[in-house]
């Protein structure tokens, strides 16, 4: 089993801009986020700890500004808490291991899909490709990628 788990030098290697989504609970302009339009196959995981937290097959376009997704590829990576900030009630969603601010899930996803939409920061997040989830220690979760249609 892996350790998830945030480190100093995770922490030093992240940009300003991640750094404040993820360790200040930020949140990067709409329609800005360099995962926005990614549609290759692969899975997405904290930047900060490494633990997979979603699958290319359940990310759809919302039209929010911000990647979207139906559900976590490990529902246990994923802690959702409330957030009463900015003047409204939503659920804040932040990786389980490596505690990084994600963005928040509602519920206004695809009825189909669960009804869920996970909206999260690109800054939060890397990209690890379906060629190399193997290699990478992420083998695990090829049944759950799709290459696209």
């Amino acid at each position: 089993m892996t350790d998830y788990r945030k480190t100093e030098s995770a922490l030093a290697a992240l940009s300003p801009e991640e750094y404040r989504v993820t360790q200040q609970n930020g949140t990067e302009r709409p329609g800005t986020g360099k995962y926005l339009n990614n549609k290759d196959a692969g899975i997405y995981v904290d930047i900060v700890s490494g633990e997979p937290l979603f699958a290319s097959t359940d990310k759809y376009e919302s039209g929010c500004g911000w990647p979207s997704f139906t559900r976590p590829i490990e529902p246990a990576n994923v802690a959702e808490l409330g957030d009463a900030s900015h003047g409204m009630i939503r659920t804040e969603v932040r990786s389980a291991g490596g505690d990084s601010h994600l963005g928040h899930v509602f519920d206004d996803g695809p009825l189909d899909r669960g009804g869920l939409r996970y909206c999260i920061n690109s800054a939060s997040l890397r990209f690890v490709p379906r060629a190399q989830m193997e290699a990478e220690g992420y083998g695990a979760y090829l049944d759950q990628v799709r290459e696209p249609a």
